[in-house]
């Protein structure tokens, strides 16, 4: 059974959990640790999974003291890479949530530090997970869409003010980033996912109404290598409250669009043949509670595959990088006012 610790134990960190208290009840896994610097934080979430959970409020004495053989890293994101580099040298595998870092350059440490010690890194992507998401993949590794010529995703959420101001590190360039970075990091990483290797980023990016370093709103336009375009429009200033995550895909020989608030919903599905897959269509559709959807239950058990019987990583650090190298290009973009074009991605 192995065994996990669990770093940061704030807004994210209830999903984690919840999903690691069905896994440990499955017998797969067990949540051994929490940490966090603020004692009440780390004792309550220790509380909440059990006696044999033991609870720190220092990361460099729970890598010393605690028994465990995985990180799961739930801390600001400007912190995740020191952090994985941290469970990397001390032996255990690292599990970043999204997105792996706010500098390209950090991110690569954090991979390579994980390659020079032997250890697994996994970056949260849970709406890779969703039953929605996942109907889609397959019928895009049939080939059903032909050749996709664009793909199109809105994230138009709320954060208001109070938001931003729990913690001094939301908004900021060096720990958090802005609604691309934070907000919207999954939906890129479902726009390469789907669409491939990018070529160039172009974007524009506005902080219009909320007290923050970073943007609050930014459109950004992709073009794939293989001729396709993408445009991704990002909003936390949405009222009253989140209206839509979408993912549409448009390819010549069909259309399929996801939407709801978590990309829980399937609104199209169109192809020009027949496939027995379309009759999953009942049962992909979900109705989750919030934003997060349902995806990390099933995330951690693809991690736990990986680890235990040797599946195929799908959401490896050198995944997570994609995503970040797009961001940052896309802020580059909207600084500089042009193009970015990108760089070929390390294997």
């Amino acid at each position: 059974m192995i065994r996990i610790a669990l770093l940061g134990c704030g807004r994210i960190s209830k999903n984690h959990i919840e999903a690691l208290k069905t896994l440990e009840a499955e017998g797969r896994c067990r949540l051994a640790a929490c940490c966090d610097a603020i004692p009440e934080r780390a004792r309550a979430a220790a509380s909440a999974v059990g006696p044999d959970c033991t609870a720190f409020t220092d990361y460099a004495d729970m890598l010393q003291n605690g028994a465990f053989d995985l990180v799961s890293i739930c801390t600001p994101s400007g912190l995740h890479p020191d952090h994985v580099i941290q469970a990397a040298e001390s032996g255990r595998h690292a599990l970043s949530e999204k997105p792996a870092g706010t500098k390209l350059s950090a991110v690569d440490e954090a991979i390579g530090a994980c390659d020079r010690r032997g250890v697994k890194y996994f970056v949260v992507k849970q709406n890779r997970f969703n039953k929605t998401v996942q109907l889609a993949r397959k019928a895009l590794d049939a080939g059903r869409f032909g050749r996709i010529g664009m793909i199109l995703s809105n994230v138009l959420w709320t954060r208001p003010q109070d938001y931003y101001d729990q913690a001094k590190w939301r908004g900021t360039w060096e720990f958090d980033g802005g609604a691309l970075c934070n907000q919207a990091a999954h939906y890129v990483d479902l726009m390469q996912w789907f669409g491939g290797a990018v070529e160039s980023v172009q974007a524009f990016s506005a902080t219009l109404a909320r007290r923050i370093e970073a943007e609050d709103t930014i459109v950004m336009n992709l073009r794939y290598r293989s001729g396709a375009l993408g445009s991704l429009n990002v909003t936390t200033l949405t009222y009253p409250k989140n209206l839509e995550g979408s993912l549409t895909i448009l390819g010549d020989r069909g259309t399929v669009r996801i939407g709801g608030v978590a990309l829980n919903r399937i609104t199209e599905w169109s192809f020009d043949t027949p496939h027995p897959m379309d009759e999953e269509l009942k049962e992909a559709d979900t109705n989750p509670r919030s934003v997060y959807g349902f995806g990390h239950l099933d995330f951690y058990r693809h991690c736990l595959d990986v680890l235990e019987n040797g599946e195929d990583e799908l959401v490896s650090g050198r995944e997570g990088r994609k995503t970040v190298e797009i961001i940052e290009a896309a802020y580059q973009s909207a600084l500089s006012g042009g193009q970015v074009r990108m760089c070929a991605m390390p294997r």
